[in-house]
């Protein structure tokens, strides 16, 4: 029966994670350099748009139509086919188009997440055939393995909002995508704009709240335990980054503190609703010095990931997985499971085998593909085109008019 006060939430929940979105392209564009913020920016919103025209075409028929192999969907919902507007989600008390809306706007995130790590560098062209392919092959598959009925779901594993889904497999195809492209001809001083980056970070902690609480698909008591948890984990792993970064840098960084919120916010993700609220504080403090220090050896080593977006959402989300297997309890979300500290040692194995899996597989493909992708068109920009800014040679287009 449909339930009115279910989807009123849902769709409000929808609207907040689609506007993570252009929150994530303030952030993305707030840290790129003056010659560089619309190029940045519109990778991230035609994600808006072909995504949500893939996911119309096959998309969430591939997540959750039927069953191939327990890998992925059949193609039974192609173009919404057999998808009507009176039809209640299965086990549930909102409108199935409501479901399909609020999965369109997760995937439309995901992939723009990998934008981050190699700005400056990468065609636009080349970007476009990227997002299709790693959206087919990698996003749509691990989304029908975990949530749509698949091989990892029936096998008990368990991700609330996305740790494995959209961080860590986001997360190491950034990974991936700084290996091919290599590393940048000119490196930027810095973020041309910080008040831009905590414009994004102010719209993605907000539209976490329906990233993550959303996930319930309903409002009950596990919806306010992980709203509740979403903003203590980013709030303690905001105020570890400011203090270690503090620490070494010598002084209070806003930048450290709103890189520190993304990465307690994508800690969470997976544990969300399956953790008490002293364990996602616990979880905001470790993923804020974890995510610290990789990044911290990502510079180290040399690896030219622009906007930290594997130390962030790849270490992040990871590490989510991991502690999601140790401090699950079935105490606070009956429909979870007990994490190794409550005695589930088999689900804790679980929780490891399948981020290990998942973040292999995303990092493989995503260098064989953006390989097989230079074959047809080129994936890197040229030095002088890098050095004159992709804003005006790729798009015709600038942010800011030269002085």
């Amino acid at each position: 029966m449909l339930d009115t006060g279910n989807t009123g939430f849902m769709l409000v929940a929808t609207s907040l994670v689609m506007l993570m979105t252009p929150g994530l392209a303030f952030f993305y564009g707030g840290l790129v350099g003056r010659k560089n913020v619309l190029a940045i920016m519109i990778q991230n919103f035609v994600s808006m748009g072909w995504t949500s025209v893939l996911w119309f075409i096959c998309g969430y028929s591939l997540c959750f139509s039927g069953d191939v192999s327990g890998i992925i969907g059949n193609l039974d919902h192609a173009l919404m086919r057999g998808v009507s507007p009176g039809e209640l989600m299965n086990g549930n008390s909102i409108p199935l188009f409501v479901f399909v809306a609020y999965q369109m706007m997760f995937a439309i995130i995901t992939p723009a997440l990998i934008t981050g790590a190699f700005a400056n560098r990468v065609r636009f062209t080349a970007y476009l055939v990227f997002l299709t392919v790693w959206l087919l092959f990698v996003y749509f598959p691990f989304v029908h393995m975990i949530w749509g009925g698949g091989i990892l779901q029936q096998w008990g594993v368990l991700d609330f909002a996305g740790g494995i889904v959209v961080h860590a497999t986001a997360g190491m195809a950034a990974l991936a995508s700084v290996f091919f492209v290599g590393k940048r001809t000119q490196v930027e001083s810095g973020p041309h704009s910080i008040p831009l980056v905590a414009l994004g970070t102010g719209l993605l902690w907000f539209g976490w709240y329906g990233f993550n609480a959303g996930s319930e698909l309903k409002v009950d008591q596990v919806t306010s335990l992980a709203f509740l948890n979403t903003d203590t984990a980013a709030s303690f792993a905001a105020i570890t980054w400011l203090i270690i970064a503090w620490k070494f840098e010598k002084k209070p960084k806003l930048l450290g503190l709103l890189t520190g919120s993304i990465a307690g916010l994508a800690t969470i993700t997976p544990a969300a609703g399956y953790v008490t609220l002293p364990t996602s504080a616990l979880i905001g403090m470790v993923s804020g010095a974890v995510c610290y220090y990789a990044i911290s050896i990502k510079n180290r080593m040399g690896w030219d990931d622009a906007l930290d977006v594997w130390g962030v959402h790849g270490v992040g989300g990871i590490l989510g997985v991991v502690m999601l297997g140790i401090f699950a309890t079935t105490a606070v979300n009956p429909s979870g499971a007990n994490g190794l500290f409550y005695g589930g040692t088999d689900f804790f194995y679980k929780q490891l085998t399948a981020v290990i899996f998942a973040a292999g597989y995303a990092f493989l493909f995503t260098y064989g593909a953006l390989f097989m992708i230079n074959k047809i068109t080129p994936v890197k920009i040229s030095t002088e085109e890098e050095k004159k800014g992709l804003d005006s040679v790729l798009h015709g287009e600038e942010a800011y008019e030269e002085n």
